[in-house]
């Protein structure tokens, strides 16, 4: 079998501080050619990377673009310390409750739109304990207190997950991952535009050795 190489070329850079883009007269059809030394994305979490042959796929019109914003903690808000709460976070313009199974078709399939031109996927929401509100050394991203799949459609536009456990005393960041169907990161048609995702720091005191910590929001 004769395999096809990737025809591109880099462009010329047009602005100071502008890098080159790789460009293709084939719409990079043979993209993963270039990079024999990874792996084809094959529907599984593959941990040590790999190269993927799907197309983005469908890009909604910027009146179309998804937001969120926690309702429940808020900015600010403390939790009692291993104390089951639920977190609650109103969505617009992503059609939520569609999820495909993460073990088999992982970014396997291209970005879709519905029919009212949203697009068609679901949210995470992920908590991960900080050293403290002035902390500015970056996060682990494998590290993580609690991690949720919100796999149900929204109820009146907004998503729940129930943090049964609790969280043990600390300070925390609250943070959205909204995505496709199939896992990615939802993809919007402009460069310029607000977060697709929400954020909020709050704290679960130990009230027998720390009494009420409110937090400010980091900007």
């Amino acid at each position: 079998m004769t395999l096809v190489t990737q025809k591109c070329q880099y462009l010329i850079t047009v602005s100071t501080g502008q890098v080159a883009s790789l460009t293709s007269t084939n719409n990079f059809i043979n993209f993963c050619a270039t990079v024999p030394n990874l792996p084809i994305t094959n529907g599984k979490q593959i941990t040590t990377g790999s190269c993927n042959p799907a197309p983005m796929g469908s890009i909604p019109s910027s009146d179309s673009m998804p937001s969120a914003k926690f309702t429940n903690p808020k900015n600010g808000d403390t939790v009692a310390a291993n104390t089951a709460f639920t977190i609650s976070m109103a969505i617009s313009n992503l059609e939520t409750g569609n999820f495909v199974n993460a073990q088999e078709n992982y970014f396997a399939a291209p970005q879709q739109l519905n029919q009212q031109g949203l697009i068609v996927g679901h949210s995470h929401v992920v908590v991960e304990k900080l050293t403290a509100l002035d902390q500015t050394t970056t996060t682990d991203p494998k590290t993580f207190a609690f991690f949720k799949g919100l796999n149900a459609a929204a109820s009146g536009g907004v998503l729940t997950a129930a943090v049964t456990a609790g969280l043990p005393a600390g300070v925390y960041r609250l943070a959205s991952i909204n995505t496709a169907a199939n896992h990615q990161p939802v993809l919007g048609p402009i460069a310029q535009h607000g977060s697709f995702d929400d954020a909020v720091y709050a704290s679960s005191p130990d009230v027998r050795s720390n009494p009420l910590i409110i937090l400010t929001q980091i900007s």
